[in-house]
């Protein structure tokens, strides 16, 4: 068993290749009762700030996992910042003994960082990476994976920031232009309804946004944008593998 969270197709991409149907999580976390058996069970998703996105944070705390085998794969673009380290210690505060945590270097979504352009043209090796994931897996292998003093301090440093901004900074990133033609992709995107139409023109509505970019990258109108600038406007990311209508499947809100 397999469950996921995705934004632009990353982690939804690698959690294919571990098992054909992945569970998303934005799908299954209101449900009444979260409790799960299997033989092993995994949770792939992104990092945000080294972090595992909120949702997953609450997934985790509310659901009850039986398995023999827990593990965790970690999407990220640039610094993982300790990611397995930090996802080890979100697992015991669960109260789940983690046996394998491991992070994947891919294409960096985030559009104030880095520009799409250049990205997609960026080899990451992924397959190569993801074939000594899955031959881990497959053999059981206990580990998580290393993280050094430096990452430790990439994680620090980012916490320094942070603390420089309002609590609620985050929630407030997303922006619509009077652009918007009301096509409700943005919406059927959206992991945390936090987008809806209006008068046929999306809304952003802060307060539960994971600031996954979902809604931004998949505007077929780029009228989506942020308040803070982006290296590059006109350019935006899906994975390669993974159709628009998969990303709804795994997102939608609004039935």
């Amino acid at each position: 068993m397999v469950f996921y969270f995705t934004g632009t197709g990353n982690s939804l991409y690698i959690a294919k290749q571990i098992e054909a149907e992945p569970v998303s999580i934005p799908q299954v976390i209101k449900r009444e009762t979260l409790d799960f058996s299997d033989d092993s069970i995994g949770i792939v998703c992104p990092v945000y700030g080294h972090e595992v996105p909120p949702m997953v944070k609450d997934f985790m705390k509310k659901a009850e996992f039986h398995t023999d085998y827990f593990y965790m794969i970690l999407t990220y673009g640039n610094r993982h910042g300790g990611a397995a380290e930090l996802a080890r210690d979100l697992c015991l505060e669960c109260g789940i003994e983690p046996d394998y945590i491991n992070v994947v270097l891919m294409i960096d979504n985030w559009l104030p960082g880095f520009d799409m352009e250049e990205q997609k043209h960026m080899d990451k090796n992924i397959e190569g990476q993801m074939d000594k994931i899955l031959g881990s897996l497959k053999k059981r292998e206990h580990k998580i994976s290393d993280v050094t003093d430096q990452d430790r301090a990439a994680h620090i440093e980012f916490l320094t920031r942070m603390k420089g901004l309002p609590e609620d900074a985050w929630q407030h990133l997303i922006r619509v232009t009077d652009r918007c033609i009301g096509c409700g992709i943005c919406e059927k995107v959206c992991p945390s309804g936090s987008i809806h139409m209006e008068n046929e023109k999306a809304v952003h509505v802060p307060g539960n946004c994971q600031t996954c970019l979902a809604c931004v990258h998949h505007c077929p109108q780029k009228v989506i944008g942020l308040n803070v600038p982006e290296k590059n406007p006109n350019a935006r990311y899906r994975n390669e593998h993974i159709s628009l209508e998969e990303i709804i499947e795994a997102n939608q809100q609004v039935q």
